[in-house]
């Protein structure tokens, strides 16, 4: 799988767990209901079955590298979906964690 595929399977991943969370979110604090709780179970175990087709065997290196994707994901959706606006520093610290996702994901490893 090419760096592209690994990518788009984190994107992927992220949609299906902070949209889940944000499901439940919905259904529970915003008094919307049941079925927004188990849309939001259903896509939260569905970023599980995502998170399984990455490429990496190791599954601490993926989740570790996810948790940055997670972090700039969440700030992401917050703006688009909530109208949460970042600062500086959101913004400023999502970057650094996806430069660790890259340097965890795809630095170059002796084989």
């Amino acid at each position: 799988m090419t760096v592209l595929g690994s990518v788009l399977l984190f994107v992927l991943a992220a949609l299906c767990e902070i949209g889940g969370a944000w499901l439940v979110w919905q259904g529970v604090r915003e008094e919307r209901g049941l079925l927004w709780v188990g849309l939001g179970v259903a896509a939260l175990g569905l970023y599980g079955l995502v998170a399984t087709m990455q490429p990496e065997a190791a599954f601490g290196r993926v989740l570790a590298a996810y948790g940055g994707v997670f972090v700039a994901g969440s700030l992401a959706w917050g703006a688009a979906v909530d109208g949460f606006r970042p600062d500086r520093y959101d913004l400023t610290g999502a970057a650094v964690c996806l430069v660790g996702v890259a340097v965890i994901m795809y630095a170059p490893r002796p084989a």
